[in-house]
């Protein structure tokens, strides 16, 4: 029961506080940042409880805002995902207890990556008719924001899998994106019907049978990805982390390049004197951290990962993702998702409680 006059708190969430580069500093900063965002959140920081207390002393926002939870374990960046699971002790291991417990309605690491997924799915688990959970990430385009999944969970996935990732992003891009009526398009190697393998046709089968139907793009490119023609894609992880690293890849090139030809010369660096205004606006728009944190989603709660180098903005901004999903019932929206199409029939009967697996192509 809240005091009288008390703030209820929009959620909860759970810090892995240890975990980062530049932990823990970076990331109370960005709780600091976060809870000025969001002043009715509750953050419940775990790590080492000598380490954070002078920190919350000189972030007075971060401080009002949030609770240490002592755990003095640390997953280090090296540590393999096997022996990150074995630990019980660990600031990572324990906020995602919290989660489970209940005591939070979301989780937020910039800790060791695949520790992280493991654990998440180990402890968390997959809801109820979710095959396999996905790493979703946000991508700029020439038309907004496009959310694409799976980035690295699953290295191979069958038509169900993409037809359970096509409503995961949907509901990603309505929630988070705030769009009304997101396009979907599903990752193959040419936009005509007959390309790619039979797993990838027969998951578009099946979305032409769904609710989603109206909004299904049918099969976009690798192009179509900066381009924006949808507004969410499907892949599998192996196709969708291998984009996603060119397309990080791509980024820091061109900046390297223009920073090359705007210091080549007297004459340039005047120019960019003239043009910096627009440079400074195209730097914000592709700037890494606005799109720090790639969500799990498919989990009992919400488990986003910022980027291990990220300072605090970048951590803030995952912190912006988490806040979004938890406080839109992000998850009872899958639910929802999901139900519309087993209801449909789209996916076959389940047999002993469970959809079955659809074959996956060669």
């Amino acid at each position: 029961m809240n005091p009288a006059g008390s703030v209820v708190p929009i959620c909860t969430l759970a810090v892995d506080a240890m975990g980062g580069d530049h932990a823990p500093e970076a990331i109370v900063r960005g709780v600091d940042i976060a809870a000025e965002r969001h002043p009715g959140v509750k953050f419940l920081l775990f790590g080492q409880e000598a380490a954070l207390v002078p920190l919350l002393r000189r972030h007075k926002r971060a401080a009002a805002h949030s609770e240490i939870r002592d755990a003095r374990e640390v997953v280090g960046n090296d540590m393999k995902a096997a022996a990150a699971v074995r630990l019980r002790g660990t600031s990572m291991r324990a906020a995602i207890d919290a989660v489970a417990g209940g005591h939070a309605s979301g989780v937020v690491s910039a800790g060791n990556t695949g520790a992280l997924l493991a654990l998440a799915k180990i402890v968390l688990k997959a809801l109820p008719g979710i095959d396999r959970p996905a790493l979703a990430a946000i991508m700029p385009s020439a038309r907004g924001d496009t959310v694409m999944l799976d980035v690295g969970a699953n290295a191979s996935c069958d038509s169900r899998n993409l037809v359970e990732f096509a409503v995961m992003g949907d509901v990603f891009a309505r929630t988070v994106l705030g769009l009304t009526t997101p396009r979907v398009g599903l990752m193959n190697v040419g936009a005509e019907e007959l390309k790619g393998d039979e797993r990838v046709r027969e998951a578009a089968d099946i979305l032409r049978g769904t609710y989603l139907a109206p909004n299904f793009h049918g099969f976009v490119e690798g192009t179509d990805i900066a381009s924006g023609t949808t507004d969410v894609i499907v892949t599998d992880g192996f196709s969708g982390n291998v984009a996603l690293k060119t397309a990080e890849g791509a980024v820091k090139l061109v900046l390297q390049m223009l920073r090359s030809v705007f210091t080549a010369s007297i004459a340039t660096r005047m120019g960019y004197v003239l043009a910096r205004p627009g440079l400074e606006r195209l730097r914000e728009m592709i700037d890494p951290r606005r799109y720090n944190g790639a969500m799990m989603l498919g989990l009992n709660g919400v488990v986003v990962k910022s980027h291990g180098g990220t300072d605090a903005q970048g951590f803030a901004y995952a912190l912006d993702l988490a806040i979004d999903m938890a406080a839109n019932s992000f998850n009872d929206r899958i639910r929802d998702g999901l139900a519309r199409i087993v209801d449909s029939g789209a996916l076959g009967a389940r047999e002993g409680g469970k959809a079955p697996r659809m074959a996956a192509g060669s």
